[in-house]
């Protein structure tokens, strides 16, 4: 029996090895693709921002005006507050010969861009034109430039810097190796200096894979990973490759092997200390067994065969029990983690799907009106879309925080702003039906406690939700109303009541209607989390939500607070 389970040991751990190795080495990967869309998303994003800075600056009249008079006495104020507001890493305007006539770092003052590629370049063409250029620190130097023009005459040009070195420093954070080529397969951005300028194959010959013996030991130690993707600095990593979409660049990370046999070795670790426990288990009931039949053997012979017998089976039932036991655990755990992770997922695609429809909607404003020669009025586009990716990432937080129920955000909030705030989140959806919208809120203001971000998520949740019941409505009308009730007991509090009322065809499962992934709508058109977190954000501002049909049909939502006022007299 002790060999056979010598032998079973021995099978199960390198199975649990492989199976693993294989499994972390997956995860291990996958999380890496994550983080290489991540990292390009905020490189594109980048880009992207600054990109459309050189086109505003060249038709600024103050920087028109300045070079077509040669007073630039101002200029270089008005371009470090530009940075300041843009963000940009420096800007720089040069005249026609190619001299700085004004620049946010004033030490090049002076200097001559004139035989630089970008200013060459810019002089002869009417785009905005991006270029890649080493620079003396050994890195690169990554720069929009745009000629300045006034009745097709060259005045000069304005060159904008985009740091793109910054996200080196944060990649410098992680154990991953992370680099970024461009077109020509040349390295422009890397965790490591001495990869820059180099290609891919150069930058990975720096210093050659590691010898024979060297990989001998290596496979004995860990014997059951699979061939590595490639070698850096002479140890095995896993390579991620990723797209970025701008002008052909590449971003490649290699992630270390160790951290996936960290974690192998420790389950091995605790699976061999079981076995072993095992093991000695089983050779002491052998032993005790061995001596019961030693000493009882000529006496009651029939009655050991018997019991040892019963002991086979007990044992058979207990590993049988054991075995099931195990299974139905991992079987809980994965289940467990699946529904934690569909409903993550689902609630990010839900909470987002509002901002990008309005970004949506943004954007082809701003492009009508780039096309009509009206870049003012789609900078202010440009300012919308930008308060929406804020409040995307704020509601990623919100989705964060509606787990731990946290408070940190709240501050006093004009309640009859958030229905604006609303109202504007709304406004791409409400143009495109005829929904009347009739609003009675006081003159004077309704301060509650609450974090706006989240209250704002909660009137939008309820007015898309009204919208939706409305649709086939032939006369489609939302009313909202903000009021006050009075307390009703000496220990009450003064509350304001905000009421979103439809003229649909009302609610017909009001028991639960708060419950999540509860929905009425078809496939694809919803998850039913929208009121389900909209309950619980109200729970935490100390408020409730509720629901009821109308005796003219259609539904009324609620959403009670208490005032500002007297939450601060009750803590006094």
């Amino acid at each position: 029996m002790a060999p056979g389970l010598v032998l079973f040991a021995v099978a199960v751990i390198y199975m649990t090895n492989w199976f693993l190795s294989d499994q972390f080495t997956e995860t291990t990967r996958s999380r890496a693709e994550l983080r290489l869309a991540f990292y390009s998303g905020n490189i594109v994003s980048e880009l992207q921002r600054n990109s459309v800075v050189p086109l505003l600056l060249s038709k600024d009249p103050e920087l028109i005006r300045a070079l077509d008079n040669s007073n630039f006495a101002q200029t270089s104020a008005r371009l470090i507050t530009f940075q300041s507001e843009i963000g940009a890493a420096s800007i720089q305007l040069m005249d026609a010969q190619g001299r700085v006539v004004a620049a946010t770092n004033r030490n090049v003052l002076g200097s001559s861009a004139r035989e630089s590629p970008y200013f060459i370049a810019a002089q002869r063409s009417k785009e905005t034109l991006f270029s890649a250029d080493p620079s003396l620190g050994g890195g690169y130097a990554f720069t929009y430039a745009r000629a300045v023009t006034a009745d097709n005459r060259l005045l000069g040009v304005v060159v904008v810097a985009v740091d793109l070195m910054k996200f080196e420093r944060s990649w410098a954070g992680f154990s991953d190796a992370v680099l970024v080529t461009d077109s020509l397969g040349q390295i422009i951005l890397a965790t490591e200096p001495l990869w820059r300028g180099r290609t891919l194959d150069e930058a990975l010959s720096v210093q050659s894979p590691p010898s024979a013996i060297e990989r001998a030991l290596r496979l004995t130690a860990d014997w059951a990973r699979d061939q590595p993707d490639t070698y850096v600095d002479g140890e095995a990593v896993l390579r991620n490759d990723a797209r970025i979409p701008f002008r052909g660049w590449r971003i490649v990370s290699f992630t270390k092997f160790a951290s996936v046999r960290e974690r192998v070795n420790a389950i091995l670790a605790l699976e061999i200390m079981a076995f072993a426990i095992l093991l000695a288990g089983t050779f002491y009931v052998l032993s005790r067994r061995a001596l019961s039949r030693s000493n009882f053997f000529q006496r009651e012979s029939a009655g050991l065969r018997r019991l040892n017998a019963q002991l086979q089976r007990e044992i058979a039932e207990r590993q049988k029990a054991e075995k099931s036991l195990a299974v139905a655990e991992q079987t809980l755990a994965q289940s467990s983690k699946l529904a934690v992770l569909g409903e993550m997922s689902a609630s990010v695609s839900h909470e987002l799907n509002q901002p990008l429809a309005a970004m949506k909607t943004y954007l082809a404003g701003a492009r009508l009106l780039l096309q009509r020669r009206r870049p003012d009025e789609a900078l202010s586009s440009f300012q919308r879309i930008d308060d929406l990716i804020e409040r995307m990432g704020a509601i990623t937080r919100q989705l964060k925080s509606f787990a731990r129920k946290g408070g940190e955000a709240f501050e006093p909030v004009d309640l009859r702003s958030c229905v604006s705030g609303a109202l504007a989140m709304m406004e791409p959806q409400l143009k495109t039906r005829a929904v009347k919208i009739t609003r009675s809120l006081p003159r004077h203001a309704v301060m509650v406690q609450a974090d706006r971000i989240r209250l704002e998520q909660v009137i939008i949740n309820l007015l898309r939700n009204a919208l939706d019941a409305i649709q086939n409505h032939r006369a489609p009308q939302i009313d909202i109303t903000l009021a006050q009730d009075l307390p009703t007991g000496p220990f009450d509090r003064q509350t304001a009541v905000l009421c979103v009322r439809d003229n649909g065809d009302g609610i017909t499962d009001l028991e639960n209607l708060f419950e999540p992934f509860f929905t009425t709508k078809a496939p694809g058109e919803g998850v039913g989390l929208g009121l389900a977190i909209s309950s619980g954000i109200v729970k935490d501002l100390g408020g409730r939500l509720t629901a009821r049909n109308a005796a003219e049909g259609g539904a009324i939502f609620e959403v009670a607070l208490p005032i500002l006022a007297d939450v601060t007299a009750a803590a006094q």
